[in-house]
């Protein structure tokens, strides 16, 4: 079966937004398939929209399902795993800029929108055993979100940091168009024994 990966944008994101035109591209060279499905209301995105539309889009997970997140693209993913039966067993999935606490400096409509990301826990457990193969990857000046989440997903995902410098949010306002340590990430994964 062919090895699927689902790449999710973030919040006021798009499908050819930055990287993931590129990302597409390059995987789809190495045999995968890849979607980059446009998530619900992007300026306004809202838990159960976005992990509905996801779950819809990928069907049943499995071993030769990955995902790839963007900013809170990640917490879809992490929100959509959460609600697979415990006994899936999907092949990774790599979290690039993802965040669980946001600026002070954000206005009261970005606070009020992000709030329910914030503070709606996530079964972290759960999704370590789902999806054993792990990535995170930050920016050492990312100015978009707290550099606290850095080592919030660290410890609540148990799993390996990669710190790119100066890549700000990974957005397409940052000039990011290609992302090599999210296609390594991938490819170590896919290629690992493990997600076999």
């Amino acid at each position: 079966m062919k090895k699927r990966v689902f790449i999710i944008h973030g919040w006021d994101g798009y499908p050819e937004e930055g990287w993931f035109p590129w990302l597409k591209k390059e995987l789809e060279q190495k045999e995968f398939e890849v979607f980059v499905p446009a998530m619900p209301n992007p300026s306004e995105p809202i838990i159960a929209d976005w992990v509905n539309h996801l779950a819809n889009i990928v069907g049943v997970p499995d071993k030769d399902t990955y995902f790839v997140g963007h900013s809170i693209g990640c917490q879809a993913i992490m929100r959509c795993l959460e609600k697979q039966p415990l006994d899936t067993k999907i092949g990774g999935a790599v979290f690039v800029a993802g965040w669980f606490i946001l600026n002070d400096s954000e206005t009261e409509e970005a606070k009020e929108i992000g709030r329910p990301w914030v503070e709606t826990p996530i079964n972290f457990q759960k999704i370590i055993s789902i999806c054993p193969n792990r990535f995170v990857i930050f920016s050492d000046n990312d100015d978009v979100i707290p550099q606290e989440n850095k080592e919030l997903l660290h410890a609540r995902l148990n799993t390996e940091v990669i710190i790119e410098h100066n890549k700000g949010h990974f957005s397409g306002e940052d000039g990011i168009t290609e992302l090599p340590s999210a296609l390594d990430a991938v490819l170590k994964i896919a290629n690992s024994d493990i997600s076999r």
